[in-house]
């Protein structure tokens, strides 16, 4: 039995911690939300319903919802069975998380050992103990860093493409560290999907056919090589540990190339407007019409899957990789 499941990352698996923060990179108003719950509320997930961390809840049989761990209504409850620190924007450069005005994932580490003693205060150590030797501990995000830092904005030109892969991956390899010596011996760690591919690349960089943009798919999958060495080191020095790297860049390939074989007919394309651009406040009530099938359609905006999107995805994951960490 897995007491919690607690996440650490990016807007993929941002519940609504962006909410409480000072950003523009926030999802809390339509038409995001569009199928969440009855109620049809946006949340502060950057999707059209659930996300990534609840997916991966209710499969482990904790919770539907994962929360955000800034939430205001979070409950002791809410603390044992896992949160989320994950914030829309960040990345494993430190420099991604203060051009998004983002949580970095430094911060969302010392958030987790602010987390430890709540735990402890409300249900005493060897519940924390539990959680820490039992828990399933995830880690997605590197995607800003390439598609934001990297390509849109510059910020790391002086970089070739392998020497920023590498570069990422060192923060990478830091961060996960830091997470293992705060006490997590169960982790996942997401590599990058073929971030290329999304529809804001395919806009900015692939040319009048919106072909998938070369250059980021080069360093996502430079950074997926260093993250396997990178965990194959971690694993050595901490033999006490499972950590596994989470492939998923196959399999999200085949599902943008070939969208029929998993029910979409759209993947080039966001529902949100045009679809080709908007994200975060420019996918809004007031000018994003949203697409007329949503299951129709891979992308909800321009960088984030749609609710159907995100289940066949985490049913991969959790099929393929997490299912060993159980284990």
């Amino acid at each position: 039995m897995v007491p919690a499941l607690v996440v650490f990352g990016d807007s993929i698996m941002d519940p609504g911690n962006n909410n409480a923060i000072h950003t523009i990179v926030k999802a809390n108003f339509p038409p995001y939300g569009h199928d969440f719950g009855p109620d049809h509320r946006p949340t502060g997930r950057f999707s059209n319903g659930k996300i990534p961390t609840d997916f991966l809840a209710s499969r482990l049989g904790l919770k539907d919802l994962l929360p955000a761990y800034l939430a205001p209504d979070l409950t002791s409850h809410d603390l044992l069975t896992g949160v989320s620190f994950a914030s829309g924007g960040t990345g494993y450069d430190p420099l991604t998380a203060q051009l998004a005005s983002a949580i970095s994932m430094t911060d969302q580490l010392r958030m987790f050992d602010d987390y430890k003693q709540k735990v402890r205060a409300a249900a005493g150590d060897a519940a924390l103990s539990d959680i820490l030797a039992k828990g399933i501990f995830v880690v997605c995000t590197g995607s800003n860093d390439v598609t934001n830092t990297y390509f849109t904005l510059r910020a790391r030109s002086s970089y070739s493409h392998a020497s920023y892969a590498s570069f990422v991956v060192a923060h990478a390899a830091a961060f996960l560290d830091g997470l293992l010596s705060a006490g997590a011996r169960h982790v996942a760690v997401i590599g990058l999907p073929p971030v290329g591919c999304m529809p804001s690349q395919r806009t900015l960089s692939g040319g009048m056919a919106r072909d998938c943009s070369p250059g980021p798919n080069e360093i996502a999958e430079m950074v997926n090589a260093g993250m396997g060495s990178a965990v194959d080191s971690l694993k050595a020095n901490n033999p006490g540990a499972k950590v596994v790297l989470v492939d998923m860049y196959g399999f999200f390939m085949d599902m943008m190339v070939r969208p029929q074989g998993y029910g979409f007919r759209e993947s080039t394309l966001g529902c949100c407007g045009t679809g080709m651009m908007e994200v975060s406040v420019l996918c809004n009530g007031v000018t994003s019409a949203v697409c007329g099938v949503i299951a129709d359609y891979l992308f909800w905006d321009s960088y984030h899957p749609t609710e159907k999107a995100y289940g066949i995805l985490v049913d991969f994951v959790y099929d393929e990789y997490l299912q060993k960490l159980i284990e």
